[in-house]
C-alpha cells in the first residue's frame, strides 16, 4: 500500500475549516448580549421598518438573528440641547416606536423586563430586548419620571449624555477644567442612584464625568454598568475609563461594555478621516463639517481606510480583560450611534468575526461566555429586587 502525504496547503486548508465549524458553533451556543444599540433614534423613529432586512444602518431583526446576538439592549436617546423641555415624553414615544417593532415580530423578538424573562424568550429562540435610557435629561430632574420609566422596561439609565444636568455633570463638560467646582452629583443626583438601586435600575456610567462616576461609587449599593465605553491608558478620550476608575470599577462588581467606535479606538481616527476627506474632495471639500460628517460622505473605499483594524478593539479587550479581570468586561457595541466600525464589525450581522477573533487571541470557551453575555446578565440579576 503507498503512503499517501497530503500537501501543507490542503492540511492547513482543512484545519482552517474545522476552525471557522468551531468558532460558529460557539458562538450559537453562547448566551450573546450587546449592551448598547442606537437604532430606535436611527432606523425606527424615521420610518424604517427594521422587521425586514436594510440596506443601510448598522441593524435589522434578520441581521440581529444573523450575528447571532440573543439579548439587545435598544437605547433610548435624545439630544439635550434640542430637548430642553418634552424629554420625557420624546422617552416615551421611542418605546411606544420600539413596542410597536416587538408587537408586529412577536415570533422574533420580546421584551425582557428581568432575568427570568430573558431566559424564556432566548429558550423560545428569539431575540430579548431590553431597554436602556441613555440620558438622564429624559426624567427632567423628576424622580416619578425615572420610576415611569422603569415601569415601561427600562433596566439601565445612563446619568448623562455630553451635555451637564442640574444633578449630575458628563465627561464632556468635566474635562474642559480642572477646577472641581459644580462637578459631580447633587444631592438630587445621589438620591436619583438610590432610587435606581432600590428600583432595580442598572446605573450606568458612560458618558458621565469622573467626579460623577466616583460620587456614584461612593452612593451605590450594586454593581454599575459602564454600557459603551473603552481603556482611556490605549485611547486617551474623555469617553473612556482611566485605570483608577476601572480599578474602583472592579472594586465595586461593576462591568465595562466595550465600544466599537473608531474614534475610541484610536486616537489618530479623525485625523486620518479628515486627510482622507480632504484627499478625496479637495478644493470643494465643506471643511466646516465635524470628522463624523465628512466620513459619512467619503467613499466606500476611503471609509473602509478610515476604519481601524478589529486587531484595535481586541487590544482594548486585552487590556480591560488584564487589568479588572475577565468577571468585568462586557460588550456594548454602540451600533447606529456611530459612524465607523472596525473593519469586520461593520454591522450587527458581522458579531461572529469578534468571537473567531477572541478565539484566535487565546480566549477560551468560558472567558468569551462571560464577556459575550454572562457577566452582563449578571450584574442585570445583580441589580433585580
Amino acid at each position: 500500500m503507498k503512503n499517501y502525504i497530503l500537501p501543507l496547503a490542503i492540511v492547513l486548508s482543512g484545519i482552517e475549516i474545522v476552525k471557522a465549524q468551531d468558532y460558529e458553533t460557539i458562538h450559537r451556543k453562547m448566551i450573546v448580549v450587546d449592551g448598547h444599540n442606537d437604532v430606535i433614534i436611527t432606523s425606527v423613529l424615521p420610518g424604517l421598518d427594521i422587521s425586514q432586512r436594510l440596506t443601510v444602518n448598522h441593524t435589522d431583526i434578520p441581521r440581529l438573528i444573523e450575528g447571532g446576538i440573543d439579548v439587545q439592549v435598544f437605547a433610548v436617546w435624545s439630544d439635550d440641547k434640542k430637548w430642553k423641555s418634552g424629554a420625557f415624553k420624546h422617552a416615551n414615544d421611542q418605546i411606544d416606536a420600539l413596542e410597536k417593532v416587538l408587537n408586529r415580530n412577536p415570533d422574533k423578538i420580546e421584551l425582557a423586563k428581568n432575568s427570568d424573562d430573558i431566559e424564556r424568550i432566548t429558550k423560545n429562540e428569539k431575540v430579548a430586548a431590553l431597554i436602556g435610557i441613555e440620558g438622564g435629561n429624559m426624567i427632567e430632574a423628576n424622580i416619578d419620571y425615572l420610576e415611569a420609566l422603569y415601569h415601561r422596561g427600562a433596566r439601565y439609565m445612563t446619568l448623562t449624555w455630553n451635555y451637564n444636568l442640574s444633578w449630575a455633570t458628563a465627561a464632556a463638560q468635566e474635562f474642559k477644567t480642572t477646577s472641581q467646582d459644580g462637578k459631580g452629583l447633587s444631592s438630587l443626583g445621589k438620591d436619583v442612584v438610590r432610587k435606581m438601586n432600590k428600583l432595580g435600575m442598572m446605573v450606568d456610567l458612560s458618558h458621565v464625568g469622573e467626579k460623577t462616576f466616583y460620587d456614584v461609587l461612593d452612593v451605590a449599593t450594586k454593581p454599575v454598568l459602564v454600557s459603551h465605553s473603552n481603556a482611556y491608558k490605549l485611547t486617551p478620550h474623555f469617553r473612556n475609563l482611566k485605570d483608577a476608575q476601572l480599578e474602583a470599577l472592579k472594586k465595586n462588581g461593576g462591568v465595562v461594555g466595550v465600544n466599537f467606535y473608531s474614534g475610541f479606538l484610536d486616537k489618530n481616527y479623525e485625523k486620518r478621516v479628515k486627510k482622507l476627506y480632504k484627499k478625496q474632495f479637495g478644493l470643494q471639500g465643506d471643511y466646516t463639517l465635524s470628522a463624523s460628517d465628512q466620513y459619512g460622505i467619503l467613499s466606500v473605499e476611503n471609509k473602509h481606510i478610515a476604519d481601524v483594524p478589529l486587531s484595535l478593539l481586541l487590544d482594548h479587550i486585552d487590556y480591560l480583560v488584564q487589568k479588572i479581570g475577565i468577571d468585568h468586561v462586557a460588550i456594548g457595541s454602540d451600533y447606529d450611534g456611530i459612524e465607523s466600525t472596525p473593519r469586520g464589525l461593520e454591522d450587527v450581522s458581522k458579531l461572529p468575526n469578534l468571537t473567531k477573533a477572541l478565539l484566535k487571541r487565546g480566549y477560551d470557551q468560558s472567558d468569551l461566555e462571560k464577556l459575550m453575555g454572562l457577566n452582563f446578565l449578571r450584574i442585570l440579576k445583580e441589580n433585580e429586587n
